[in-house]
Formats: C-alpha cells, structure tokens, sequence
C-alpha cells in the first residue's frame, strides 16, 4: 500500500510553524487559543463546530485532532457523524445552489 502525503505525526509538528516566523506563529496560537475558550459557545460545541469544519475543508489533521478532542469532550460517535453529515449538507446544497447561477447564464446566452 502506498504512504498516504498526510503523515498524521506531522501534527504534533504544527507548534514548529513558529520558529520560521516568531511573531505570526505565536500570534496565530494565541488568536487560536482564544477562539477555543469558553464563551457563548462551550469547549465542547466549539469542538464539534470545529469537527465539522474540518470535514468541509478537508483536512486530515484537523479531523484527527478533533475527533480526539472531542472524545475527550463527551462527544458521541453519532454525534460526530450528525456533524458530518450537517457539513455534507451544507456542501451538497452549496454546489447545487450554483445550479441556479448556470441556469440563469444559460438562459442569458440561448435567448
């Protein structure tokens, strides 16, 4: 079997980001610590929320770290795929939308 391009140690490599530029790295880390703290939203919304996105950006290191984050937070495995499925939904619908915008250019352009 073929190595996958996503080598999942690569994610506890994510911190290193840092030494190529100081300055953005850590203010990145801090924006990002931030974000995850408890607010209007809990830790544990914000973990699935972020499952979520995960699964629509398509990044495999993410979906490994919140998968893990959210077991940590009592997230449920149907609770996990709910997500999943919310994020497919909103792809799905997404690109079916533009449908509309190709039927108004092809109406536009067979008149």
């Amino acid at each position: 079997m073929e190595k996958s391009y996503y080598d999942p140690k690569d994610l506890k490599k994510f911190g290193k980001i840092v030494e190529w530029n100081e300055e953005l790295g850590n203010s990145f880390f801090e924006y990002y610590g931030k974000v995850f703290e408890e607010g209007s939203l809990s830790a544990r919304e914000k973990s699935l929320i972020a499952l979520a996105v995960s699964h629509a950006v398509q990044c495999p290191y993410c979906i490994d770290a919140y998968t893990g984050d959210g077991l940590k937070r009592g997230i449920t495995k149907e609770e996990m795929m709910e997500a999943v499925h919310v994020t497919a939904a909103i792809k799905g619908g997404a690109a079916l939308v533009h449908g509309v915008q190709m039927m108004n250019k092809y109406n536009k352009l067979s008149m």
